[in-house]
């Protein structure tokens, strides 16, 4: 009889003991890895959603207001920007041929989607990640009021097709938090957009216009006590033509991606009350330490795991030891040594720890996975997990060192078991 042999009978004889402490380490080891492989994933999904815009202007509380409402959707900015101001902005912004000043405004929904109203530039000028432009999957972008298009994951949510005809929420969220449809105007979708990895996947698009004609007529209804009426744009007055934000992309030189002046007209901007202006990247890495604080009681909370874990198994080696005393004298008297024991029992305690290392990983894989479905169900953030090898290998020795500490008692106790004593006829 060999030692791997004794060691697996003794797993054996103790099942559930075994399947629960190496379970505890299992739970450990995905914790961790599951973390890890998020951390780094998490933070390039963040920063994909201001795409190649240098600044965001807004009326929001805040610049980390304005990041989360105009790129993330969180909620609809409440203070609007005047369109005769963002003309204004526009013009003494330093633009050049390939900079950009795009409108936007965010306040209606489709089915639970936030509806971002812009204009054509958006799909001609913004990139969404550097370097790669917008594509469609299907369809085209829209050249006419009432036209919209759709994200990658808006149109998977919704069912919505190329064609069909659909009628905007005044609001965000669902049915029982928006305010109430637009009924009277149908939009045309004609186009679907490719996933790109960010926020935008899960929006639809349309122009600023429609979205002021909706809202005129609405104001038009009020004046006219309900009376039917029809509106165009020829009814816009300056009041309507509103929106909540601005994209701003600075002329930029061909072989570099930011301005030389981006911190003075960032500073200029800063200065003018009437407006928030915010760095998207910046607003990213601000959230990300955020979500990294977060991050670290999560890896401190597995951590600890994984120490209960390893006294888990010095608790259940310790208490299998009374069980164990007249075994391990047959084994002396059958010529086993005493360091042989010792490392019989210190095995056994490392082997428990690698069966949960083991299932740890596959769990982990697992467990990425459904967070993944999560976050690009609730959030439109698509990520891409990967689990590098040397993340696995020191999560996995560590599981492993650490079960293998814990056998160091019990160990120690079978290795000065008396053989005589325990040898005796049992009572």
């Amino acid at each position: 009889m060999n030692d791997w042999t004794i060691i697996l009978r003794s797993l054996r004889a103790r099942l559930f003991s075994t399947v629960t402490t190496a379970a505890l380490v299992a739970i450990a080891v995905a914790l961790m890895l599951v973390l890890l492989m998020m951390r780094d994933a998490a933070q390039q999904a963040f920063r994909r959603g201001g795409g190649d815009m240098h600044l965001l202007i807004s009326n929001d509380q805040s610049s980390m207001v304005s990041f989360l409402n105009g790129i993330l959707y969180a909620n609809p900015p409440r203070a609007p920007i005047p369109w005769a101001r963002y003309q204004q902005l526009r013009q003494s912004l330093p633009l050049g041929d390939n900079g950009y000043a795009i409108p936007t405004q965010i306040g209606d929904s489709f089915r639970g989607q936030p509806v971002m109203a812009t204009d054509a530039e958006f799909f001609s000028r913004l990139m969404p990640n550097p370097g790669e432009p917008w594509v469609f999957a299907q369809g085209r972008a829209f050249d006419a009021d009432f036209q919209v298009v759709l994200g990658a994951q808006a149109a998977h949510a919704t069912g919505v097709k190329i064609g069909q005809q659909i009628a905007l929420s005044h609001g965000t969220g669902d049915a029982a938090e928006h305010d109430h449809d637009h009924d009277e105007f149908k939009y045309e979708v004609v186009g679907i957009l490719a996933p790109t990895g960010g926020p935008h996947d899960r929006a639809l698009f349309t122009t600023v216009q429609s979205t002021w004609i909706i809202h005129a007529h609405e104001r038009r209804e009020r004046e006219a006590d309900g009376k039917h009426i029809e509106t165009t744009a020829a009814d816009l007055t300056d009041a309507d033509r509103k929106i909540t934000g601005v994209y701003v992309r600075l002329a930029t030189r061909s072989n570099s991606d930011v301005p030389a002046n981006l911190p003075q007209v960032f500073d200029l901007l800063r200065k003018d009350s009437s407006i928030v202006v915010a760095s998207p990247s910046d607003e990213a890495r601000k959230l990300l330490v955020i979500v990294g604080n977060i991050d670290i009681v999560f890896r401190a909370m597995a951590g600890v795991v994984l120490v209960s874990s390893a006294i888990s198994i010095m608790i259940a080696l310790y208490n299998s030891m009374e069980q164990r005393r007249r075994q391990i004298a047959v084994l002396r008297v059958l010529g086993c040594s005493r360091p042989r024991i010792f490392g019989l029992v210190l095995t056994e305690s490392a082997v428990l720890g690698v069966m949960g290392a083991v299932a740890g990983l596959v769990i982990s894989l697992m467990g990425v996975q459904a967070v993944v479905l999560l976050m690009k169900s609730k959030f439109g953030l698509v990520v891409h997990p990967t689990l590098t090898p040397d993340v696995a290998i020191v999560v996995a020795g560590a599981a492993v060192a650490l079960a293998a500490l814990a056998g160091l008692v019990p160990a120690v106790i079978a290795y000065g078991t008396p053989v005589a004593k325990n040898l005796k006829p049992l009572a």
